[in-house]
């Protein structure tokens, strides 16, 4: 597709200018001009009067795939352990699979696995592709890409899902680009079209200022990585036991062009805040690092972790493995507090899978009270200390 301006028939009413969202169009010497920001998205069709503005687009054909089955998850591993967002895969990967009357797939990768199947195999995995071999051991983006492609190119999922982790962020694009297929990162909803039967790929756009809504109805498998945190585990058990494929895998350390020399771990908080129960968060409205005090001894008091917003992080008033929203962490606890957080919608996205959220803001119309399931107007200077003080009379 390709968007250009017929000068001749450009009256320069700044009509195009007005409406492109990428500032892509500018008016040079009376007329419309494209300028290197255009994205192609044809925004600026319709908003010109005199037609000016054409383009080569066609209608695609939508090709038969019919013969692309099953809906597939990267089963992430490092040292023979499972990475929690692997499960959670599993967990909305059956809910896709039964929409679609689809089989739910596990692909797993490593030279010792065979202590994983059984959980894969408990949280909803028909089929375990697995393969074995010692270059596998550790991950490396060329050998990973390598092995999944071909079984890809072999077996035709409809749907392959990876969690947007480190490793995920890796090596999603490169098996997109291996396999020639779209892939939208960092979903945090995904849902099938009930018409077309093709993926909903959900993820914040624009910054987290909105969220949009992406289809791949020209390629396969559709690809998505998915934010760790947001979806639920779900336990579902074949009652035939998961099937089994063990692939033979041909890797030489020439091909793969990299060595793992050493791995540093990192020191890492004491609890992972996906793993918390009950989590408080401060915001801008907790106005220093005194402040935040106050919300970890409510926090000492709940058995619970403290989290903050990117303004608490960028204050240092937390650490940034403790920033929870759209570029921190999304969470899950059973007890969510926001305090003085107003409620932009990159925290939200962040937060909305907690069981009960209770918010406290001195601002009544504070977006964070049309997602809370309590709310308390009113100073969290005043309020935090109050709830520590009554809890700890009892």
């Amino acid at each position: 597709m390709s968007i250009w301006i017929k000068h001749e028939l450009c009256s320069g009413c700044g009509a195009c200018v007005k409406v492109c969202p990428y500032a892509a169009v500018e008016i040079i010497d009376t007329k419309a001009c494209i300028n290197e920001r255009c994205t192609e998205c044809g925004v600026c069709l319709t908003s010109c009067k005199e037609k000016a503005i054409l383009t080569d687009v066609t209608e695609k054909t939508v090709p038969d795939f019919s013969d692309r089955k099953g809906v597939w998850v990267f089963a992430e591993q490092r040292d023979g352990i499972l990475n929690r967002v692997t499960f959670e895969l599993l967990g909305i990967g059956q809910l896709l699979a039964k929409e679609l009357n689809q089989e739910l797939s596990a692909i797993v990768l490593g030279s010792k696995i065979d202590k994983l199947i059984d959980p894969l195999a408990e949280f909803g995995a028909e089929n375990i592709y697995i393969a074995i071999h010692p270059s596998l051991n550790d991950y490396r983006t060329i050998a990973y890409t390598s092995v999944i492609s071909k079984l890809v190119r072999e077996y035709k999922p409809n749907i392959l899902l990876i969690g947007a982790t480190h490793t995920g962020r890796d090596l999603a694009p490169r098996l997109s680009r291996r396999l020639g297929v779209g892939l939208t990162a960092d979903c945090t909803e995904l849902s099938i079209d009930p018409e077309h039967g093709d993926l909903l790929q959900t993820r914040p756009a624009f910054g987290g200022n909105l969220m949009a809504t992406i289809i791949n109805r020209y390629s396969r498998p559709q690809m998505a990585t998915v934010r760790p945190g947001v979806m639920q585990q779900i336990k579902g058990k074949s009652p035939n036991g998961p099937r089994k494929i063990i692939k033979s895998v041909s890797l030489s350390e020439k091909e793969i062009m990299t060595r793992i020399l050493e791995v540093v771990k990192e020191e890492r908080q004491k609890v992972n805040l996906n793993e918390a129960k009950v989590i408080i968060t401060g915001g801008r409205g907790v106005g220093s690092l005194e402040g935040m005090k106050k919300l970890e001894a409510l926090a000492d008091l709940l058995g619970g972790e403290v989290g903050g917003t990117r303004v608490a992080v960028e204050e240092g008033w937390v650490t940034v493995e403790r920033q929870i929203g759209q570029t921190g962490q999304t969470v899950r606890p059973d007890l969510y507090f926001a305090c003085g957080i107003s409620g932009a919608i990159q925290h939200r996205a962040g937060i909305l899978g907690s069981k009960y959220i209770i918010a406290i803001n001195k601002d009544p119309m504070a977006p964070i009270f049309q997602v809370a399931d309590w709310g308390i107007v009113g100073d969290i200077h005043e309020v935090v200390p109050l709830l520590t003080e009554k809890l700890q009379q009892r």
